[in-house]
């Protein structure tokens, strides 16, 4: 900035007085070509000649008049003539030191090639400037080639005068480059610090679960591997303890992923509660685990199992709903250096296994046993794969009888596994693993089409089916699809078939359920609910959907005629289906007793093995009827059977209320007190 100020300095100052330079020194360009520039008239001859001539004092002195400073004295320190064909002017002020910079004269000719008036500061190539500097003036303006003033001026004293506009300059320019550098500086902190919130994000994020912020998999695994090593070396013991939510999807599907979100951390926050200063740590969507290394004892270890389940009973409100919050609990124990991460975690995972199939909401240690049983299940489930690719599973029919006239009205159809090494395995056995696993849904398509081929080849065509369909096989918006794809393929008529449902699945999601309910009954297709009576919210499901059939559990029938409350509860689910108008069915029916106080009761149709096992519908069509008929009306059982007659049995008071008398039982002896 100073070179340009002291440039722009001297030929402002040189150029309006630069005619005047002229005329001082007397130099004109030459009328005739080839004439030399001539010089005053009383110039010696071979002044055209000299190298870089002196000027006189006197033009000196007029020179240093000319070019005065604002404070006063001259800016003029020597001056020297370049004529053409002369050595450069000014040579001998760089021999002398005058000028500091070897090439401020090559600068000069070659600015003063382009302008009459060129000036060049005496500054070195790392800034520094010297005492003086040049400025040259064409002596002729409209040649080029023709002789020119080199004036060497005072540069510090320029300098000087130039100070005040040079500092004002330079602070400005320092302040918009000191703003620059903070402009600058902030944009870099700024993205360097959105880059290292970033980073810090995704190493969070890495090692971390984004909806609990507790630790995630991998952390988990590398601490469990980790203390493992150092219990190894110090012949310490550790735990682990895999906690699973316990119907978690249910939470979902009744209230949102939302509300199920917050539930979860809700569930961390209580598991860092009670596992203060271990390791807490989310696995899966809802399964979390704990690594105890400082408590590594069994009787501690199942305090703490026991404060966590204790901790559950706390209410649980979101967004004032009450959820129920139920935890399964599985513990394993490395107790020396052989065991493994996979390994504990795998003991951790049989013994929640075992928890969630104890009741839930509740914990279970790791033994040795639990191995066979994995094994076994893992045997079962292998199997159930084979056993739909070679066609394994077949059909039984279990009758079901009125109790008003003795008429055989249907089967439900029951699926057995007739294993080629195994014999039979009963459903209790792989419809669990089914569940587990997901083959229950392919599984339980078998089945559906299965009994409505076989039953649209049966002789009597008034037979009804049932056919149970699971909660863990139905699916809203597809279970009807595949009960029309049935019906089509086999031809049966959609009034012969009944689909039985328990009351679990209406939990599960009961607008989606109810919705898909309704399309299949559109259909012709009757709809029962099973097992009624063993879950909470039986009667609000039945305002919710009108069912066609309630089928009584078969434990409320175990103890009928034994419990006077159980009296009472078969009693009521009767006279409630009478009101709602809906049939009435009683599983599990094995003793003439039952079916007599059940009879009395007036209950529509009973099914147990007092009417028939389960076995093919050609053996219990052969053995039909297995009473006599009642075509007399009235209630048709008990009656004579071979000349006895039934048991005289004593109502309770409960059934006593309900029972109605029988039509044309005098004569037969037969008694329903």
């Amino acid at each position: 900035m100073s070179h340009w100020l002291v440039v722009r300095n001297l030929e402002q100052t040189i150029q309006p007085k630069a005619n005047a330079i002229q005329a001082l020194l007397n130099f004109s360009a030459p009328k005739v070509p080839g004439l030399r520039l001539s010089r005053k008239p009383d110039a010696s001859p071979d002044a055209a000649t000299q190298n870089s001539p002196k000027l006189s004092e006197d033009d000196l002195s007029a020179l240093k008049g000319m070019l005065q400073m604002d404070g006063g004295g001259s800016l003029v320190v020597d001056a020297a003539v370049s004529l053409p064909g002369t050595a450069t002017a000014g040579e001998e002020w760089i021999q002398k030191g005058l000028l500091t910079a070897p090439g401020t004269l090559a600068k000069l000719r070659s600015a003063l090639q382009a302008s009459q008036v060129a000036a060049t500061s005496d500054m070195t190539w790392e800034g520094g400037f010297g005492p003086n500097t040049v400025v040259a003036l064409r002596l002729v303006s409209d040649n080029p080639s023709g002789p020119s003033l080199y004036i060497l001026v005072a540069q510090r004293q320029i300098l000087a005068q130039l100070a005040p506009v040079i500092w004002s300059a330079s602070i400005i320019i320092g302040v918009l480059c000191l703003a620059s550098f903070i402009f600058a500086g902030a944009l870099f902190w700024l993205r360097f610090h959105d880059q290292f919130r970033t980073n810090r994000d995704i190493q969070f994020l890495a090692h971390h679960d984004a909806l609990t912020g507790l630790p995630n998999r991998a952390v988990f695994n590398a601490r469990l591997a980790e203390a493992l090593r150092l219990a190894q070396a110090q012949a310490s013991n550790i735990g682990v303890m895999l906690i699973d939510v316990d119907k978690f999807k249910e939470i979902n599907d009744t209230h949102g992923h939302g509300v199920g979100d917050v539930f979860l951390q809700i569930v961390g926050e209580r598991l860092k509660t009670v596992f203060d200063g271990h390791l807490v740590a989310r696995l899966s969507g809802d399964e979390f685990a704990v690594l105890l290394t400082s408590v590594a004892d069994p009787g501690r270890m199942t305090r703490l199992a026991s404060d966590m389940i204790t901790a559950t009973e706390s209410p649980c409100s979101i967004d004032g709903k009450e959820i129920k919050l139920s935890l399964s609990i599985g513990i394993a124990r490395a107790t020396d250096g052989s065991w493994r991460a996979s390994r504990l975690l795998h003991c951790a995972d049989l013994a929640l296994y075992r928890a969630k199939h104890s009741g839930r909401s509740t914990f279970s240690w790791y033994t040795p046993g639990l191995d066979a049983e994995a094994q076994k299940r893992k045997e079962v489930e292998a199997g159930l794969t084979k056993a739909l690719k070679f066609d394994q599973f077949r059909l039984v029919y279990q009758p079901q009888y009125s109790l008003r006239d003795g008429q055989l009205v249907g089967y439900e159809a029951l699926i057995r596994w007739d294993h080629p090494v195994k014999g039979r395995i009963k459903p209790d056995v792989f419809i669990p693993v089914a569940e587990e696993t997901g083959l229950i849904v392919e599984i339980g398509n078998w089945v559906l089409n299965r009994a409505c081929r076989e039953a649209a080849l049966w002789g009597d065509q008034n037979r009804r089916i049932a056919v149970n369909v699971s909660p863990a096989q139905f699916i809203a918006g597809e279970t009807q699809k595949r009960v029309g794809r049935a019906l089509q393929e086999t031809g049966l008529d959609p009034k012969r078939l009944e689909i039985e449902i328990t009351e679990s699945l209406l939990i599960s999601n009961t607008q989606a359920v109810i919705e898909t309910l309704r399309q299949i009954r559109d259909m012709g297709v009757s709809i029962a609910m099973d097992d009624f009576g063993t879950g909470y919210s039986s009667l609000s499901y039945l305002s919710l959907f009108p069912f066609d059939k309630i089928k009584i559990d078969q434990s409320f029938i175990q103890n009928l005629g034994k419990d006077a409350s159980t009296d009472a509860i078969v009693t009521s689910i009767i006279g409630l289906g009478r009101s709602l108008d809906v049939t009435i069915t009683a599983e599990g029916v094995e003793t003439e007793e039952q079916a007599i106080l059940l009879s009395a009761a007036g209950c529509d149709l009973v099914q147990g093995y007092m009417f028939g096992r389960p076995d093919l519908v050609a053996k219990h069509e052969a053995s039909y009827p297995i009473f006599p008929h009642n075509p007399s009306g009235g209630l048709w059982f008990p009656q004579h059977r071979d000349g006895i007659a039934g048991p005289k049995i004593t109502l309770s008071p409960q059934l006593a209320r309900s029972a109605r008398p029988i039509a044309g039982t005098a004569a037969s002896g037969s008694s329903t007190h």
